[in-house]
């Protein structure tokens, strides 16, 4: 060290503690680090690695508290952050919690789109009539069920109650009067599943068109295996059976309610359509047909009533809205099919 205070080239000196045993650190020596400038002149001195023991060593190019503060220092500590006039100090008790993850919605267990949950009510009201006095019920079926004895041709001067009117609303007001609760709930069950999904896809007017049609053409079967029947035909079952047949054209389709890899409701409804006859080809379309035609001979041939009423089955109105909503599907569906037949892209059973 020269006699201005100052460590010149060349020279090695060594500090280890201080006077005022500040250091504990092990000694060190300095080498050229930076120029220092004194009275205009650029005074330079080193910073070495060393080993010595120089107790009364001048170590003014840095502060004793810098340097206590420097010798002292963790080795794993983390550097202090130097300090910026323009931003504001964090005060713990006034700082804005951390924000939370939006929570995911939870979807209702249940849920039924308006125009379903419309016709189910309607049903339920029209059920009302059994409050009324006996003469008044057996009048209202007479006037809105259908009697395929109405349009018998050999029967002449014979007056049905609803006269030529009914031979025209029966076709469809048949299927809003029900027999019992359990009717009710037989059908209501039903269309839950495959109702809801065919209401979503074609809103409100297409749902109540399609289950008018799908009526009619389960009142047209029965009146071509029952000519002569006196007994009035009553229940929504034809309108079921075609909704059931109607789902199934996109039931199946990957993404829709009844794949392994199924969406939201809304979206589950909306995958575009098998046509009819890759519907037919489709071996889980096959399986469903297989097993609700069985059911359906089960029910005819066997005779089976349902409800403590025994009111047998009309399961020839069931097939004939099942073929009507199978086959006119298309021309209520407002989803266009994809030529790339990606309506065709089945739901693949989970690896």
């Amino acid at each position: 060290m020269g006699k201005d205070g100052y460590i010149h080239p060349g020279s090695r000196e060594t500090i280890g503690n201080d006077e005022g045993g500040l250091s504990q650190g092990p000694p060190f020596s300095f080498e050229r680090c930076s120029d220092r400038v004194s009275h205009g002149a650029a005074q330079p001195f080193w910073l070495v690695a060393g080993s010595g023991n120089t107790r009364n060593a001048s170590f003014a190019p840095l502060h004793r508290r810098a340097k206590a503060a420097y010798l002292n220092r963790h080795p794993y500590e983390t550097p202090l952050k130097a300090f910026d006039p323009l931003e504001s100090p964090s005060d713990p008790e006034h700082e804005a919690p951390p924000e939370r993850p939006p929570e995911t919605p939870r979807e209702p267990i249940l849920t039924l789109p308006p125009a379903l949950t419309a016709y189910v009510l309607l049903i339920a009201v029209i059920h009302l009539r059994v409050l009324l006095p006996p003469d008044w019920e057996n009048w209202t079926v007479d006037v809105f069920g259908f009697i395929p004895k109405r349009y018998d041709s050999t029967l002449l001067n014979v007056d049905f109650p609803g006269g030529d009117g009914a031979k025209v609303w029966t076709f469809v007001t048949y299927s809003l009067l029900h027999a019992n609760l359990s009717h009710i709930g037989f059908n209501v069950l039903w269309l839950l599943p495959f109702g809801s999904a065919l209401a979503r896809r074609f809103g409100a007017v297409r749902f109540f068109l399609f289950m008018a049609v799908t009526a009619v053409a389960g009142a047209l079967a029965h009146l071509l295996t029952h000519e002569h029947a006196v007994a009035p035909m009553i229940g929504a079952s034809a309108s079921v059976s075609g909704t059931m047949a109607a789902a199934i054209r996109f039931a199946f389709v990957q993404g829709s309610f009844l794949s392994f890899n199924r969406g939201d409701a809304e979206a589950a409804s909306r995958v575009p359509a098998l046509s009819l006859s890759r519907a037919l080809r489709n071996p889980r379309v096959l399986g469903f047909l297989a097993v609700w035609f069985g059911v359906n001979l089960i029910f005819g041939i066997g005779s089976i009533a349902i409800g403590a009423d025994g009111a047998s089955v009309a399961w020839q109105a069931h097939i004939g809205g099942f073929f009507a909503g199978l086959v006119l599907f298309s021309l209520f569906d407002p989803v266009p099919r994809q030529r790339s037949d990606a309506a065709g892209a089945l739901s693949n059973p989970p690896q």
